[in-house]
């Protein structure tokens, strides 16, 4: 859908967003946008876990997940979390409902690697429809990325990848990751613009690293579908424009993707 944008928020910016921000995404809207925001909670997570004595790693910036570390994110992302930005959507003049990947089974998934990081999930499947009606009752759908799969059971997903994928899904105009930092930067410097090959080397040579390796992932993976470009920006110095226009590192396909899209 060209007029549908997917806002990624993460869970380190969350508190740190403006009413301005929240705003900025209700005017998107009333200008004739379809925009969906995604959120984290990593930092909120931490904090529980922490008081509930809960241990908790990281491998290539995925939370690995036990069965006590997922009732614990869920519980955070699907109910504190989710509900606070629903909050601020309606405080801003806004209509929104908070839902997560398990409601009408929005995000079907399928395990990454069980061994290695638990229940952690792939979204494999989008309902669409469900964000669709959504639309058409001027609602701004706030996504929790807790998913499920074939059988039920629950899976944490990492924010990025389900911002993804349902950007990808539906076809989406615009990617936005909402961060902590100013986009991807090299030599202490915020880069512009770069392109899919690109972030392919700066993977490989340490430039991207750590959590923003899933977003240039999830950012990579939507090229196959319709969306020309992705934006990373830092929400705590910026705000979406009603446009969809944002300040920040924007990610292009290479020339020879484009070529074949």
């Amino acid at each position: 859908m060209k007029d549908v944008i997917v806002i990624k928020c993460g869970g380190s910016t969350i508190a740190e967003l403006s009413p301005e921000f929240f705003k900025s995404v209700v005017n998107m809207q009333k200008s004739g946008k379809h925009p969906i925001i995604v959120h984290g909670g990593g930092p909120a997570i931490n904090h529980l876990l922490e008081k509930l004595d809960i241990h908790s790693e990281f491998v290539d910036g995925l939370r690995k997940t036990t069965e006590d570390v997922l009732n614990t994110a869920e519980m955070v992302l699907c109910g504190k979390v989710n509900k606070q930005v629903v909050t601020s959507i309606q405080q801003a003049g806004g209509q929104a409902v908070g839902l997560s990947g398990c409601d009408g089974r929005l995000l079907e998934v399928t395990p990454v690697n069980e061994k290695v990081l638990g229940y952690v999930g792939e979204p494999t499947k989008v309902n669409t429809s469900l964000l669709t009606t959504l639309f058409d009752l001027s609602m701004i759908p706030v996504i929790a990325p807790i998913g499920l799969n074939e059988d039920g059971v629950h899976y944490n997903v990492n924010a990025d990848s389900a911002a993804g994928a349902i950007a990808k899904a539906l076809g989406a105009e615009q990617l936005v990751f909402v961060t902590d930092v100013d986009g991807i930067l090299k030599d202490g410097q915020c880069l512009d613009r770069v392109t899919s090959n690109d972030i392919e080397e700066y993977i490989a040579d340490g430039t991207i690293y750590g959590g923003m390796i899933p977003k240039v992932k999830a950012a990579l993976s939507t090229f196959t579908g319709g969306i020309q470009s992705v934006m990373i920006m830092n929400g705590k110095s910026t705000t979406v424009g009603e446009d969809g226009s944002v300040q920040g590192t924007i990610i292009v396909k290479s020339k020879i993707e484009l070529s074949i899209s």
